[in-house]
């Protein structure tokens, strides 16, 4: 139990990695030497996704760009988890830990928006990977930082969660954990 538990929910639904930082910034306060933080995050799924090819892609809302288009962004975004981090420890003096999920992928391992009746995504998988590896080298570089598995977690419960040949198919649940917009989870996940 922790009965002294406060919360502070600072989150934005539909935000990106750069408002984050920001959010960060701005919204959270230096708290007491006496006070050990639990932050609990997610951050950079938005920017794959964000306007699903409906506009040019640009960094923090990438959908449709090519891997070669994307490599300047995602070393943006490493160094701004990076960045983040380090501003969210400083927030804490007293110590923290940091809960940060990776990337889940829909698609199930497929990388076909299409099937989900999006604009087609080539590079899509190769994006997101690279976009979690960014993450994970970012969190590395800070021992107060945990990576919680959600892209591991969510395969096979994506848009062919039922097709039982599939890789990723899981038969003690082949249930859709998303909401349906295909960006969040629904209850289930």
């Amino acid at each position: 139990m922790l009965p002294n538990l406060q919360t502070l929910n600072i989150a934005i639904s539909g935000s990106n990695s750069l408002q984050h930082v920001e959010q960060v910034e701005r919204k959270l306060p230096v708290q007491p030497d006496d006070v050990f933080g639990l932050v609990v995050m997610s951050s950079g799924g938005n920017d794959l996704i964000h306007w699903y090819g409906r506009m040019p892609p640009k960094e923090a809302a990438m959908y449709g760009a090519t891997l070669a288009q994307a490599e300047p962004w995602i070393a943006n975004y490493e160094q701004r988890m990076d960045k983040l981090f380090a501003s969210i420890v400083e927030k804490f003096p007293g110590g923290c830990l940091i809960f940060v999920c990776d990337i889940y992928d829909p698609s199930d391992g497929y990388g076909n928006p299409e099937s989900a009746y999006l604009p087609p995504w080539p590079d899509c998988i190769a994006i997101h990977t690279r976009y979690n590896a960014a993450l994970r080298t970012a969190a590395a570089k800070h021992s107060a930082v945990r990576v919680v598995p959600m892209h591991a977690e969510f395969l096979g419960h994506g848009i062919h969660c039922r097709k039982f040949w599939t890789t990723h198919y899981r038969s003690d649940d082949p249930h859709y954990w998303y909401y349906e917009n295909l960006e969040d989870p629904n209850d289930r996940g």
